[in-house]
């Protein structure tokens, strides 16, 4: 079953994106990072191209070439598509996506404004309620 980890208390959201998904690459994991408003997967594209000085996070986008997406790790979309050999999911919306539960592991970023909170609270208590795995990491305790 799906694991569900929550991050809060990221002063900066994008850049805790980033540095999980270096982690998971050198774990060789494959991610989906997923959200409904594209502006967030612009700035989250270009912060891949740029997070380390000296390479970048290879990623594209859902909608590129199908050979392309099969082989980069890590996939940027506005949707979830069954089967696409993701084993975690990162979810940078307000709402749980339809097919979340295909993902071994679906990563919450929570910043420290009110309305991100609000909104992870209930995603919280969507997976709670519904018996998957949780764990929470606070990130406001290590900056």
């Amino acid at each position: 079953m799906t694991e569900v980890f929550f991050y809060s208390g990221a002063s900066d959201k994008l850049n805790v994106v980033c540095r999980l998904c270096a982690k998971a690459i050198s774990q060789n994991a494959r991610i989906m990072i997923y959200a409904s408003d594209h502006s967030v997967l612009d700035k989250i594209d270009v912060l891949l191209w740029t997070y380390q000085q000296t390479s970048f996070l290879p990623h594209c986008s859902i909608d590129d070439d199908e050979k392309l997406v099969e082989a980069t790790p890590i996939i940027l979309g506005g949707r979830i598509i069954p089967n696409q050999n993701c084993n975690i999911l990162i979810n940078l919306d307000t709402q749980c996506p339809n097919g979340f539960d295909q993902f071994e592991r679906v990563l919450e970023i929570t910043s420290v404004s009110r309305e991100d909170k609000l909104s992870a609270r209930n995603r919280y208590r969507f997976y709670k309620q519904a018996g998957y795995s949780l764990h929470h990491h606070d990130l406001s305790k290590h900056s």
